[in-house]
């Protein structure tokens, strides 16, 4: 029995000459230009949305998940059934639905990912590093200061 199932929405022009379909939210005829496909049936735009939020779910492109017999965006999805966890640098709780930073087995808040002695935030591509489970910049680890090198304190 499968739980979860991520799906992808694809929209689908009706032709002239075809005869107008139902939809699986509404029930009712598909008359528009466009009608989307999504989970092995047919949705008007209007009618295929997250059963918490009520976002649609028709752009293209887009994914919908599926839970308990529940339509969800991405966002909801990971609220109800994702897994949470606490930031390595703040303590503090992560919800499922945010973007979060890696080091090894540490998870940070975007906004904890940076420097632990001069907090420097990082950009794309900088270079950092991971010593005695406290992320420093180049300058901070080669400059020792963990080491008893300097004064310098973690903030």
């Amino acid at each position: 029995m499968v739980l979860d199932k991520e799906e992808s929405v694809s929209v689908v022009p009706l032709q002239s000459r075809e005869k107008p379909r139902g939809c699986a939210g509404c029930n009712g005829k598909i008359r528009d230009r466009f009608m989307l496909q999504a989970l092995d049936r047919f949705w008007h735009e209007d009618c295929l949305k997250c059963a918490c939020c009520d976002c649609r779910l028709g752009r293209i492109g887009s994914t919908l998940y599926t839970r308990a017999n529940l339509i969800l965006c991405r966002r909801d999805y990971l609220r109800l059934f994702g897994v949470t966890g606490n930031c390595a640098a703040c303590s503090k709780l992560i919800p499922a639905f945010e973007m979060v930073m890696r080091a090894r087995d540490n998870v940070y808040h975007l906004d904890c990912f940076a420097c632990q002695l001069c907090r420097q935030r990082f950009c794309v591509g900088d270079k950092f590093f991971l010593k005695n489970n406290m992320i420093l910049c180049q300058l901070d680890y080669e400059g020792g200061h963990l080491n008893g090198g300097s004064d310098r304190q973690p903030q």
